[in-house]
């Protein structure tokens, strides 16, 4: 075997073992499913509500409407003239979907320049830093899943100027949200996860 064709092998096996997997738990509607699938998932939420306080449940709500548990979603591509690339609708990257601003400001004041919005352990950190600053800032329980996840997607300046109570679909998605965190809070405990 030639030592070109050695290279090439060993450069797509440490590729092989390099990637990471962003494909979603199977099975969404069920928080016990997904944690058993994936238990690294709960350890990191653990891991920040014991730091930020808060609840697994409501982390797994923001993710599912998020990014549906896809580590490296996307905003859709936009188009000039309807076919034109012209970049993407937003930064947003990841489980939690965070901005490019957003994201360096909370590595400057927390996760470090390492973080990575694709990494699960540092998307939730993120998250419980985020909606931390929305309790501190804004008087929103962490365990509020609707006002956290309004203030989360208008931002906390678009939150308390009330930018979210002209968007009726908007307040139906945050109820979603709230939903989604009371079954999810509920099947956790059903199953001993929490």
């Amino acid at each position: 075997m030639s030592k070109y064709f050695r290279t090439i092998v060993l450069f797509v096996l440490v590729s092989a073992c390099g990637s990471s997997n962003y494909e979603p738990p199977r099975n969404l509607n069920n928080a016990c499913s997904i944690v058993k699938e994936r238990p690294h998932y709960l350890v990191a939420m653990q891991r920040t509500e014991a730091r930020w306080g808060v609840p697994v449940a409501v982390q797994m709500a923001t993710i599912y409407q998020e990014s549906k548990f896809i580590g490296n979603a996307r905003t859709p591509k936009k188009y000039t003239l309807g076919m034109i690339p012209a970049g993407r609708v937003s930064t947003a990257y990841g489980y939690g979907q965070a901005l490019d601003g957003t994201w360096a400001e909370y590595q400057r004041e927390e996760g470090g320049r390492r973080a990575r919005r694709d990494n699960i352990h540092d998307a939730t950190d993120f998250m419980g830093w985020y909606f931390n600053k929305s309790t501190v800032g804004l008087g929103i329980p962490a365990s509020d899943a609707k006002h956290q996840y309004l203030a989360y997607h208008e931002g906390r300046t678009g939150y308390a100027r009330g930018s979210y109570l002209k968007k009726s679909w908007l307040m139906r998605v945050s109820d979603e949200v709230a939903d989604r965190a009371i079954m999810y809070d509920a099947q956790l405990k059903s199953c001993g996860a929490v």
